[in-house]
């Protein structure tokens, strides 16, 4: 019987050989890693979660390192899993690319668009531009979005998301932006406040512990903390605009609105800030796209399609 043995070169190529991996494979390394759980990550990849487990072993043993530290409470990313999930990051954010080049001449964006917003504009904006962008863009796939500021830049750095209306300054160097508009903010207030019969810094003239801010993470927080920074002790905060809007019709103070938020609640009132009490909107994306034309020609669509409360 011949017994073949193998050189240290063909080891060395059966060990560069990436016919093993596959970019579905990384999808599923790294959500478990985004998730914490084989279930929701199962979910989030539309696959039952024992071939999942039993696709992320595979890739273990092809890389030879163990990913996941797999406990009865919880899944932990070792040190050496967790450069290797940074990594396929990376992979994964070039195959979409390769995609997106291969399909790009044929539809715009590739055919598909992520699309988010921060969500203090998002569920205000979206309503009255969607219509336009369905008419300029017939042939794409829409999927829209919401979260706060360093969530969405960081899901567009990682490739999760495409595009992303934000409020300016955009200070990571990865990204590019155009403005779309600026937004003024108005004071909210009850029918009953003193600001009502006021003029001028509405926002400056406030008690600190009548002024409601968002909790952490939102950049409108950052916006009215700029104009005054003192708040009351205990940070009075809501999670959401929404939230915010019932505080102050419930009599507990007043808040920064954006104009597009500023839908009529009875016994409240939106009074008028000065003009620096505003914010500009701008789109971004990753520098790295091939996609830019595309971006420029939705950001020409949204300019067109703005609300007539914005300012150009």
């Amino acid at each position: 019987m011949a017994v073949k043995y193998a050189t240290r070169l063909e080891v060395v190529a059966d060990q560069d050989n990436l016919a093993g991996l596959s970019l579905r494979d990384l999808e599923y390394v790294v959500a478990v890693a985004d998730l914490g759980n084989f279930m929701r990550a199962a979910e989030r990849c539309h696959v039952t979660q024992p071939s999942l487990s039993v696709q992320i072993r595979r890739v273990e043993t092809r890389l030879g390192t163990v990913i996941f530290e797999r406990t009865t409470r919880r899944i932990l990313v070792t040190e050496q899993g967790a450069r290797l999930v940074d990594q396929m990051r990376k992979v994964l954010v070039e195959g979409r690319r390769l995609l997106d080049m291969a399909l790009r001449p044929k539809r715009a964006f590739g055919g598909a668009l992520r699309l988010s917003a921060i969500a203090t504009l998002g569920p205000y904006y979206f309503p009255h531009v969607l219509g336009d962008i369905q008419k300029a863009f017939p042939d794409v796939s829409l999927e829209l979005g919401e979260g706060k500021t360093d969530d969405l830049v960081y899901a567009l750095i990682r490739g999760e998301l495409d595009v992303v209306l934000m409020s300016a300054p955009v200070t990571d160097t990865q990204v590019s932006c155009v403005a779309i508009f600026q937004e003024p903010f108005r004071l909210a207030c009850r029918d009953d406040h003193p600001a009502t019969t006021e003029a001028g810094d509405l926002w400056a003239s406030l008690k600190p512990r009548e002024r409601l801010l968002l909790e952490e993470g939102h950049c409108l927080r950052d916006q009215a903390l700029a104009a005054c920074d003192d708040v009351a002790p205990d940070q009075r905060q809501g999670t959401s605009l929404e939230m915010l809007r019932y505080m102050v019709a419930a009599g507990e103070g007043c808040t920064l609105m954006p104009q597009l938020a500023t839908t009529q609640v009875q016994g409240m009132r939106y009074l008028p800030l000065p003009e620096e009490f505003a914010r500009t909107i701008v789109l971004a994306w990753r520098k790295s796209d091939p996609r830019a034309d595309d971006f420029r020609a939705l950001a020409a669509t949204l300019r067109v399609s703005r609300p007539s409360q914005l300012i150009a």
